[in-house]
């Protein structure tokens, strides 16, 4: 490992990756490794799809760069043209960005213009990123903001429906939740001053919690009520990963702002805020911007491209599928490995949480042991979760059933040896 790297990274491995293909990774050393990140849910199409690979070629004899406030990139308008055939009809306006955190900090901004109100509600849990604004927002470790306080005002905190970790059912957490956030409207952020309620349909670094969709809807109509805009977060649960396109059209709520990234580029950097053009004709011109943001042509090729795979090799119905059978399994190991306190997902975006047998309590220890075993046997899992007692299942999309029941059988190996069963 290069002596010259910050070491404010930290590393799941060692291995220096030479190459990519599908859903594996491959080493100096000739090792292969079974990517079971997806570079945390940015390959989604898989490691170097050859359709991606191929628009990224072509389009780098043509432009590399057009700055978006001297020109307009042909490639950024036909990926705009592209986003707006798979968002909903009142979304036909993007923006596009470098990363899911600068897009999260543009709709912020979008979202202040719009409504003149200047807080914003996030949920226990979230993660949206890593800059001053967006560690405000996010809550579901305390690594991420360690002694960068204090962070940007006007940031308050709503409970997450998340059922197993409080031990209620479904129906009885969200009741406590509704009535968590109409306390936090009347004690904390009135109606008038919250410009946003902002929330991942799938909760990521928090562990891969799924919003129930009665919950989204009733976050809806609180929006509706009170003229506050509803922004979903898809940074890591958007394009097919949860078995939709985005996975809140499986609550049938319809976003103000959708947020963007990861698997948007099959790996290059690039996002985007979607919204109306109602919405986005309150950002007042040369209020908001950057050198990049939808002027890398390659970046756009290679969206552009992955919209195309998504559609035309339907990867949401495979992730879909895909997914039924990986939880499946899962349970079934779940019968035979009580340490498996909880299996849950959308699509191929899949938790596996770990509790202590007899207390209930999160177990981060034998967490991390399972997912060192794992690693040993080349295939690459991380954890997540507040107390990272989560593993999470996150392949690329074109993985294939014999593929998972490979990282499966290397799985329950790996739970022998850690848990002695």
């Amino acid at each position: 490992m290069s002596q010259y790297l910050s070491p404010v990274w930290t590393h799941l491995t060692t291995a220096e990756i030479t190459h990519g293909e599908g859903i594996y990774l491959f080493d100096v050393e000739g090792n292969r490794y079974m990517d079971f990140t997806s570079g945390i849910g940015v390959v989604n199409t898989g490691h170097c799809h050859p359709r991606v690979v191929q628009a990224i070629r072509e389009q780098s004899t043509r432009l590399l760069f057009g700055q978006m406030n001297c020109v307009i990139p042909q490639r950024s308008v036909e990926l705009a043209e592209k986003l707006n055939q798979v968002t909903p009809a009142h979304i036909d306006r993007f923006f596009f960005s470098n990363s899911g955190a600068e897009a999260t900090e543009a709709c912020v901004k979008l979202c202040k213009a719009a409504t003149g109100r200047s807080n914003v509600i996030v949920f226990q849990g979230s993660f949206h990123g890593r800059t001053h604004l967006t560690m405000a927002m996010t809550t579901s470790k305390t690594v991420y903001r360690h002694r960068f306080q204090p962070l940007p005002a006007g940031i308050f905190v709503a409970p997450f429906p998340y059922a197993f970790q409080y031990g209620w059912d479904e129906d009885s957490t969200i009741a406590f939740c509704k009535k968590q956030l109409d306390i936090l409207l009347k004690g904390q952020t009135a109606p008038d001053e919250t410009a946003a309620i902002i929330i991942e349909p799938v909760l990521g670094e928090g562990g891969y919690v799924p919003a129930p969709a009665a919950w989204l809807q009733h976050l809806r109509r609180v929006c509706d009520e009170h003229g506050i805009l509803l922004v979903l977060d898809e940074v890591q649960s958007g394009f097919g990963r949860t078995g939709s396109f985005f996975c809140f059209e499986q609550s049938g709520v319809k976003p103000d702002v959708i947020v963007m990234a990861k698997g948007l580029g099959s790996g290059l950097p690039i996002s985007a805020v979607a919204a109306s053009a109602r919405l986005m004709e309150k950002w007042m011109p040369g209020t908001h911007g950057g050198t990049y943001g939808g002027g890398s042509a390659i970046a756009a090729a290679a969206a552009c491209a992955t919209v195309d795979v998504m559609l035309d090799e339907d990867l949401p119905g495979r992730a879909r599928a895909n997914g039924d059978y990986l939880q499946g399994k899962l349970r079934e190991l779940q019968q035979r490995y009580p340490v498996i306190g909880d299996v849950r997902g959308r699509g191929l975006m899949v938790a596996t949480e770990f509790t202590n047998v007899e207390t209930g309590e999160p177990d981060p220890l034998t967490t991390r042991e399972v997912v060192a075993a794992c690693i040993s046997q080349n295939l690459l899992m991380l954890s997540c979760g507040t107390y990272g007692n989560v593993i999470r299942w996150i392949p690329p999309l074109v993985v294939t059933h014999e593929e998972l029941d490979k990282a499966l059988a290397i799985f329950e190996e790996s739970l022998k040896q850690v848990t002695g069963a």
